[in-house]
């Protein structure tokens, strides 16, 4: 029988208690399982034999499963109603009282647990990830899920895919770094009419030479849209206007289409020649980083970053996510912008060196994307290596930064 009163677990530590609920309900529920008539083997049949809910019965054999973790057990357990019809269910299957009563001891902690220690489930599962590693990536999924679908609502619009690739080459002066991003936003859609659909490209850079972003044929971004890869867009190409201010370059979607048939392929290329410096002095300590920003809801993040052999040799970049929503974009090399870090599941992965190793199956052509880009700024992409940070439902208002060790000046 399972020890409910207060007095037995005042003096643990909330991860003590839970552990020891988990364990309760491992074994009391167990036991009960174990007792049914002609044990059912599956889910199915269970929800069969016991009149249940299939989705209930699957919840409770792959936390049972768990027996050895008891942090997974609570995880994955449905919530203590559900659990109690489970028990009543089984005793009326032919579950002795001697098998049922302490499960259904365990399932009473198990809310005082909830109620008295966390205040509601959600608040147990997002503090049980903390401890419990494999289930931290499918909690902050199925909450990223949801302020997708909440963001795309609200703001009226919604992409398939985010693209962020962005290309780091030696400048000819021997001193900068040319860059180049390719900007996709595929299947993108307004959900009502009159929403804004708008997103920019932005430097952060100490430097006082004044940026000048370009299109591929070195055109200027003001005014209609030149960098516009019209060969690789929906047909017909979706309408954007660019307005260069200060540092940052904001695009518009023209038009007022919406709805599911408005979806359309952006994609777009802009070039920025000599735009950060290659080297900084090792006593600065500043990182070189790029960066990604999440201003259109989207049901997924691509975000590539493709750097020449000369460019930050020997070192690997490391991600960085932050909230942008007290003080804007971020400068990774301001101490005081630390507290704004999000510590989320999401990794940057390395590709390999060449074009051939870039593939991307969400964007069919995305190899013919990238060579052709190289091949319009005479660059040689087999010099190339490449890292790849991919996101789910990556969250509105968020910058993805990846940041590299640059060496100091020869």
């Amino acid at each position: 029988m399972t020890d409910t009163h207060p007095s037995a677990t005042s003096d643990l530590s909330l991860e003590e208690r839970i552990t020891r609920v988990g364990r309760a309900l491992g074994e009391t529920l167990s036991e009960v399982l174990d007792r049914i008539p002609d044990r059912p083997s599956g889910p199915q049949d269970l929800a069969r034999t016991l009149g249940l809910d299939k989705v209930l019965t699957s919840r409770l054999l792959k936390a049972v499963r768990r027996g050895g973790d008891p942090m997974a057990v609570v995880y994955h357990l449905p919530g203590p109603e559900p659990l109690r019809r489970f028990v009543h269910a089984a005793r009326k299957a032919g579950v002795d009282a001697e098998r049922t009563e302490p499960a259904l001891g365990a399932i009473d902690e198990f809310e005082n647990l909830i109620r008295r220690d966390v205040g509601d489930r959600s608040a147990l599962d997002a503090l049980i990830t903390s401890w419990l590693p494999e289930a931290r990536r499918e909690f902050e999924l199925r909450r990223k899920q949801s302020a997708f679908k909440a963001m795309s609502q609200l703001k009226g619009v919604a992409a398939d895919t985010n693209l962020a690739t962005v290309l780091l080459h030696p400048s000819p002066d021997g001193e900068h770094i040319d860059i180049v991003w390719i900007i996709g936003l595929l299947g993108l859609r307004r959900l009502r009419p009159g929403a804004r659909v708008r997103f920019a490209t932005r430097r952060i850079a100490t430097e006082k030479k004044p940026r000048k972003p370009t299109a591929l044929d070195g055109e200027s971004t003001n005014g209609l849209l030149s960098q516009r890869l019209d060969e690789f867009c929906s047909a017909p190409p979706a309408p954007v206007e660019a307005q260069s201010s200060g540092e940052v370059v904001h695009y518009t979607l023209a038009g007022d289409d919406y709805g599911p048939r408005s979806a359309v392929d952006l994609l777009m290329a802009e070039v920025n020649l000599a735009e950060i410096p290659r080297y900084v002095a090792a006593e600065l300590g500043r990182k070189g980083y790029v960066f990604a920003e999440i201003g259109t809801p989207s049901s997924s993040l691509l975000f590539d970053v493709l750097v020449h052999e000369d460019v930050y040799p020997g070192s690997a970049p490391t991600l960085e996510i932050y909230d942008t929503s007290f003080d804007g974009v971020v400068d990774v090399n301001d101490p005081a912008r630390q507290i704004d870090r999000l510590e989320l599941a999401e990794s940057i992965e390395s590709l390999g060196r060449g074009t051939g190793t870039f593939r991307a199956q969400e964007i069919p052509n995305y190899l013919e994307l990238v060579r052709h880009v190289m091949g319009r700024m005479g660059w040689d992409g087999e010099r190339f290596r490449g890292y790849r940070c991919r996101i789910d439902y990556p969250i509105y208002g968020t910058q993805i930064a990846a940041t590299f060790d640059p060496p100091a000046a020869p």
